[in-house]
């Protein structure tokens, strides 16, 4: 990693810039998240880094111009070109939590460190995981139903507590799953590629074993990336050793689920519905028979969405600033990746 200069990484020299210079330390690169304006960011990166000047480039001509004198820069990719212009740059910061579509070699050649986005969306795909199990356990949608025809008469209700929740993914967001359902009384069960590390629930299997984890469950959460492990994780083996009560919550990627087992067992009652944010396909086509099921909902990814976006990426920016500040090199960084 490269080692920072003598007055360490945040620049003190600099306290009294002017946010729009030309020779800005911190450079945020154009990005449009959940509709959120980027200079959210930019004012974010200000208050958490005083002593250093931010930038926003606005246009391809302003990221030419500004990643020259950056130590910083903010955004969802560099290309290798771009690494070859920011001859100063000490840090890049990635706003997805996935960094694949980046030339991580390249980012080592040039001694640039690199952090990521994970755990930002951590609380609100929590509180998401939590409203869909209680949709389902208290069933809102029924009553919905039966607001929109006007209809006053009670249906049939459950209780969260004594039930079973299983976790599948024990990283940031699985992890904000399992604490947010502290306090409801419920047993939980994790699934991770690696049980021997244990986790936050009660028991901990592994991917292998997800059938056996499933057995007893009321809701599985899936919470887990994508990989080659977890591809159609949740497939008819899985749907089938279900309890027919049971609900599917996928906050993940569609395609850790078999779309058409999953048609099969709500077609055919095998489980009591599912909360769908991801989908295969996604977008789902207008006329796929998910949309026509009672016992399904359907959000348009939509889990991920948060107004403190932009603040958590600003924390973990600063973090790592601060981290370096003390260590005097861009190494041991909160979400460091390179």
């Amino acid at each position: 990693m490269t080692d920072t200069p003598a007055d360490g990484p945040a620049g003190a020299d600099s306290a009294n810039a002017d946010p729009a210079s030309n020779d800005p330390e911190v450079v945020v690169l154009r990005q449009n998240i959940h509709g959120i304006p980027p200079k959210r960011y930019v004012e974010a990166l200000r208050e958490r880094l005083p002593d250093m000047t931010v930038a926003y480039a606005a246009t391809p001509e302003q990221e030419r111009d500004l990643l020259p004198t950056a130590r910083i820069v903010a955004g969802f990719s560099l290309d290798e070109g771009d690494l070859e212009r920011a001859e100063n740059l000490e840090l890049f910061a990635c706003s997805f939590a996935g960094v694949d579509h980046l030339p991580l070699e390249a980012f080592r050649e040039h001694g640039v460190a690199v952090t990521n986005a994970s755990g930002v969306h951590g609380p609100n795909i929590g509180e998401y995981a939590l409203g869909a199990i209680l949709t389902f356990t208290r069933d809102f949608l029924e009553s919905r139903r039966r607001q929109e025809r006007r209809e006053w008469r009670s249906h049939r209700t459950r209780e969260l507590a004594g039930n079973t929740v299983v976790v599948v993914g024990m990283g940031p967001i699985g992890e904000a799953v399992v604490q947010r359902l502290d306090g409801f009384d419920v047993r939980t069960v994790g699934v991770r590629y690696s049980p021997e590390k244990g986790g936050p629930t009660d028991e901990v299997y592994g991917y292998e074993d997800i059938a056996e984890a499933a057995a007893e469950a009321s809701y599985v959460v899936l919470a887990c990336p994508l990989t080659d492990a977890t591809e159609e994780l949740i497939d008819g083996e899985v749907f089938a050793t279900l309890p027919s009560d049971a609900v599917l919550v996928n906050v993940a990627r569609g395609g850790v689920v078999d779309t058409e087992a999953l048609v099969y067992a709500l077609r055919w009652n095998s489980i009591r519905g599912a909360a769908l944010d991801v989908t295969d396909p996604e977008p789902l086509p207008e006329d796929h028979e998910l949309w026509t099921f009672e016992n399904v909902l359907i959000t348009p990814h939509n889990a991920g969405h948060t107004p403190e976006y932009f603040a958590r990426l600003a924390d973990i920016v600063a973090e790592a600033v601060e981290t370096a500040d003390e260590s005097g090199e861009w190494d041991g960084l909160p979400n460091q990746v390179v």
